[in-house]
């Protein structure tokens, strides 16, 4: 379960923003929002040894002597193997429990007249319509995320407990306190425009405050690692601690046609908070850049690293950025639509009785968060589907990218799927049911299979997406 940057409630005002998910890895992973998730560094996993027969994610109960000196299975050691599918199956539970909880909340609220009550104090606090806005809708976030707490308390312990986090909790809870308020502060320019549309066309609103989201969401997605990423971590040049790997991106970058600048990548010192590895490529127009984490410079080998690198450059190179933000801005456009005939017939059926007095009523706010809620969980398959075949796409090309640079590349690439899986406790077997319904990337197992015989060239035949460079 991966968490994200922002909050419960804030994340379902803006949520269907980050359907565009394009570049974070393992989706069951993070859950109430990127929070991404060492005091020190751990030191990188040594590579398992095959088993016998090997298996995807078979745990081994006694190490042998590697025959060929590959990585062509996903192999976890008994202990590990335990940790993994413990781990996991609890972010799975822990996913479901959130959503469920959310919607609980909020209906509560709407069944108890909770909404209403945040709304008369707002009104009787001010007058003016705008500032009541900025009374209600922090209260109808923050007490949603209240009694979300719980849940994202218990994960923490969880991730402290398998070692997948090192963060203190002070630190923890202040790094919530600030997903809240900024979570909260975007939820609150969404929440005046959405209702300053409603007041001004009550029957097209749905139209235009998707016309008014989209440059905010495309604002957010500039801004992002500018000012809100560096709220969290701590941010430097590559070239301060790692001059030579920034000469290899760039060997890495000019390959793959979008050559970056070397002020544009950058180390994230996620070693603070995490045991965890990543790196991505973040930001459009002049806030693009590469960020790889430390963690993955001190558990993988440079050429390793090059291509999970490559893996995020894949993303951008073919479009996925673009296209998942338009894909994101359709699906929008169809929730806000299926919303609006949602809503007259919830408030038909149940406004009264909710102490709701129409549409421009604060207090309609949470059943339209309901609803979004509803919307975002029964899309979850689609869209992580969509973002599967994308990041096998990228895996593609980061494989294509890096042959010729780095030698023995399906070999590098397939290790460092090993070293992800072991590292960060990848399921190793999930359930369909799971795969289908939270898994934007494909399972780490298969992943590693694919690296390990993807080699187009030793066929004569042509690689997928870098064509023109190979020779």
């Amino acid at each position: 379960m991966r968490k994200s940057r922002f909050s419960c409630g804030a994340i379902v005002l803006c949520g269907l923003l980050f359907l565009l998910a394009v570049a974070e890895p393992s989706p069951a992973r993070v859950m109430a929002a990127a929070e991404l998730k060492s005091a020190g560094a751990q030191a990188a996993p040594q590579r398992p040894s095959p088993s016998e027969t090997p298996v995807p994610g078979l745990p081994k109960s006694e190490r042998v002597e590697p025959k060929s000196g590959q990585t062509e299975q996903y192999t976890l050691s008994e202990d590990r193997y335990e940790k993994a599918v413990a781990y996991s199956r609890a972010g799975y539970a822990l996913y479901f429990v959130s959503y469920f909880l959310s919607f609980a909340v909020l209906l509560l609220f709407l069944r108890f007249g909770v909404a209403a009550k945040f709304r008369d104090f707002a009104e009787r606090v001010t007058g003016r319509r705008w500032l009541q806005g900025f009374i209600f809708v922090p209260l109808l976030i923050l007490a949603s995320d209240i009694f979300d707490l719980p849940v994202r308390l218990y994960w923490h312990a969880l991730s402290l407990r398998y070692e997948q986090s090192v963060q203190r909790w002070g630190s923890w809870f202040w790094d919530w306190t600030k997903e809240e308020l900024v979570g909260t502060l975007f939820a609150l320019i969404l929440a005046l425009i959405l209702f300053a549309v409603i007041r001004r066309s009550p029957r097209r609103w749905w139209l235009y405050f998707w016309f008014a989201s989209l440059p905010i969401f495309l604002g957010i997605i500039f801004i992002n690692p500018l000012v809100i990423d560096p709220l969290f971590h701590k941010f430097e040049p590559l070239d301060k601690e790692y001059p030579q790997m920034v000469v290899d991106i760039e060997k890495l970058t000019s390959k793959a046609g979008v050559p970056i600048p070397r002020d544009r990548i950058f180390l994230m010192h996620a070693s603070e908070k995490s045991n965890e590895i990543n790196a991505y490529v973040t930001g459009v127009g002049a806030s693009k850049r590469v960020v790889i984490w430390d963690t993955t410079l001190q558990k993988m080998s440079k050429d390793e690293a090059l291509f999970i690198l490559g893996h995020e450059l894949g993303h951008y190179v073919l479009g996925h950025i673009w296209k998942g933000f338009l894909f994101g801005a359709i699906a929008l456009l169809c929730a806000l639509y299926v919303i609006f005939w949602g809503l007259h017939w919830v408030l038909d059926r149940w406004g009264r009785d909710w102490q709701i007095y129409g549409l421009e009523d604060w207090a309609s706010l949470a059943a339209f968060l309901l609803l979004l809620q509803l919307i975002m969980f029964f899309a979850s398959p689609l869209v992580n589907g969509i973002t599967r075949i994308q990041e096998h796409a990228a895996d593609v090309y980061g494989l294509e990218v890096i042959h010729g640079i780095v030698p023995n590349s399906e070999e590098v690439a397939a290790h460092s799927f090993q070293i992800l899986g072991e590292v960060d406790l990848e399921d190793p077997n999930p359930p369909a049911f799971i795969r289908f319904w939270l898994y934007s990337h494909p399972p780490v197992a298969e992943r590693l299979i694919f690296a390990h015989s993807y080699d187009p060239w030793a066929k004569g035949e042509s690689p997928k997406y870098v064509k023109s460079r190979e020779h």
